[in-house]
Formats: structure tokens, sequence, C-alpha cells
């Protein structure tokens, strides 16, 4: 398989995602929209490492997993937070957290 089509994969999946971001109220719908674009950025980085024949795109796209775990683990903790205290987990709301 071409990695050219990878390469199409990807930007689809990114523009599905920055789609979801925009359009989308609901948080949790909105963090799995941010993890979806990631994954493109992911996929894109393993593509032009596997086209240029050297591991680097991969290594870095490891340790961009290990930061989107660490984003997963911060996210829900303040998605989880809004809902309890406005019972909502509207991105509108997010803007009444501050006190």
């Amino acid at each position: 398989m071409n990695p050219v089509n990878y390469l199409y994969l990807a930007a689809l999946l990114f523009a599905i995602g920055a789609s979801g971001v925009l359009i989308r109220r609901n948080a949790i719908v909105v963090f799995m929209c941010v993890e979806l674009m990631l994954n493109a950025c992911n996929l894109t980085l393993v593509a032009f490492s596997r086209m240029h024949g050297n591991l680097d795109g991969q290594i870095v796209a490891f340790f961009t997993m290990v930061v989107a775990a660490a984003e997963v683990v911060v996210g829900l903790a303040i998605i989880v937070s809004l809902f309890r205290s406005r019972h909502s987990a509207s991105v509108d709301d997010a803007s009444l957290m501050k006190l």
C-alpha cells in the first residue's frame, strides 16, 4: 500500500476531528475529537518516517501517545469536576468554573 494513502487517511481523520471540535458542544465529544486529531498526527509522523526509512517519526509518535495519555487524565478530571458542579458537560458552562 502506498504511504500517500496513509497521509490521505490522516488528513481525513484530522478534518473530522477539527470539525468535531468546532461544531460540538459536549465536552466529552470535543475531548474525543482532540484525541482523534492527535492520532491523525501520529499516523502522519509514522507514514513520513516509513517513507524516509528511519525511526524518528515513530519515536516522536510514541512520545505523543504518552503525552496524550497524561492529557486524558487531566482532561477527564476537569470534565468530571465540571459535570459535578453544573450537572452538564457543555463546553459553554466551562467559563462558569471561574470564581
